[in-house]
């Protein structure tokens, strides 16, 4: 049996049964798979339904403030998926009168959409083949077929795309997609997949290789940069501090923030009391060794410092509103832990 049939009939048996599985509104498909890059389904499912239910059509989405999808989307990370979906909702409820395109080449060319995304909507809700490629069909074409060229790098995008195009099935491109990311999903997992009940065990390369472990391949990333990060917790006597927004298009752009001192080493407390240079009553360190949040291309080492004044200027916020900011979950777990 040809691989695109064992996926297809592996899918009908195997599938988990999620929401956007359910539904061909392009504006349901278009929310899952951005909130799936990059985020695993029982990460991004509570979010999804948080969504639907906050901003059931693509109308209501265009409506709200960013800083309230912002705070929607806190502790899902990469935040620029939720700035480029709301500036693309808009776009369709503006400009496009709330209608998605209907193809791949229309598809493409909104803010935030990729060739995944576009092949993802185009296949199931207009029944388009144009084949996904994701983490997970990269790695069951490249066990299956044996192929080695790197995932990250542009030849290696173009092979697996054409590969990935060769085996869709043509007449039903929405079930196969989901089919195979289900599969590299569920069955042909990164780690310690149960090969003794693969359907594709009997021609997989991998597999009779021993190379499981070593595909797919990939160009090592550059080492992460490692900084250092002061957060300064202002706590006045009439019970207000400081969250300053973030911008620029750096980490965590229109977020906010405790005012920041970055340094290019660990402080101790003498060497922070030098850098803050404010009238205090006292200051306290939070977390004696670093918070160390890892991110793509780099890892944060950070304090937090509460810092006691009498006042604060016009700029400084009531404490029991902090949670109404958007806030990086780094900031976040950092003000459930103190409980203000």
């Amino acid at each position: 049996m040809h691989i695109t049939k064992i996926l297809t009939s592996w899918y009908s048996d195997n599938k988990r049964e999620l929401p956007w599985r359910n539904t061909k509104n392009p504006y349901f498909i278009w929310l899952s798979e951005i909130i799936l890059q990059q985020t695993q389904v029982k990460q991004g499912l509570p979010y999804y339904k948080a969504f639907i239910k906050q901003y059931p059509t693509v109308f209501h989405l265009a409506k709200a403030s960013e800083e309230a999808v912002l705070k929607l989307w806190q502790g899902l990370g990469y935040y620029s998926r939720a700035r480029n979906l709301h500036a693309t909702a808009k776009f369709i409820a503006h400009e496009l009168n709330g209608e998605f395109p209907k193809d791949y080449n229309g598809l493409i060319k909104l803010k935030g959409v990729g060739d995944y995304t576009a092949s993802a909507i185009a296949s199931i809700c207009y029944n388009e083949a144009t084949a996904v490629v994701d983490g997970n069909v990269f790695r069951v074409l490249s066990r299956f077929y044996g192929i080695q060229t790197p995932i990250n790098s542009t030849p290696g995008k173009k092979e697996f795309k054409e590969r990935a195009q060769q085996i869709i099935d043509k007449k039903n491109p929405a079930e196969f997609n989901q089919a195979i990311m289900e599969f590299g999903a569920v069955q042909c997992k990164p780690n310690s997949p149960d090969c003794s009940i693969c359907p594709l065990q009997l021609k997989c390369f991998a597999f009779h290789t021993g190379k499981i472990k070593d595909l797919p391949q990939k160009i090592k990333a550059a080492k992460p940069i490692k900084r250092h990060l002061n957060y300064i917790v202002y706590m006045s006597d009439s019970h207000t501090t400081v969250l300053e927004k973030r911008v620029g298009k750096g980490i965590w752009q229109n977020l906010y923030q405790f005012p920041l001192i970055e340094s290019d080493k660990e402080l101790q407390p003498k060497e922070f009391k030098k850098q803050l240079n404010v009238n205090h009553k006292s200051i306290v360190l939070f977390n004696e060794n670093p918070i160390v949040h890892k991110l793509s291309h780099q890892h944060l080492y950070t304090k937090f410092w509460i810092v006691k004044v009498t006042s604060l200027s016009e700029n400084a916020i009531p404490i029991n509103k902090i949670n109404d900011f958007a806030t990086p979950i780094l900031i976040k777990n950092f003000i459930d832990d103190f409980n203000f």
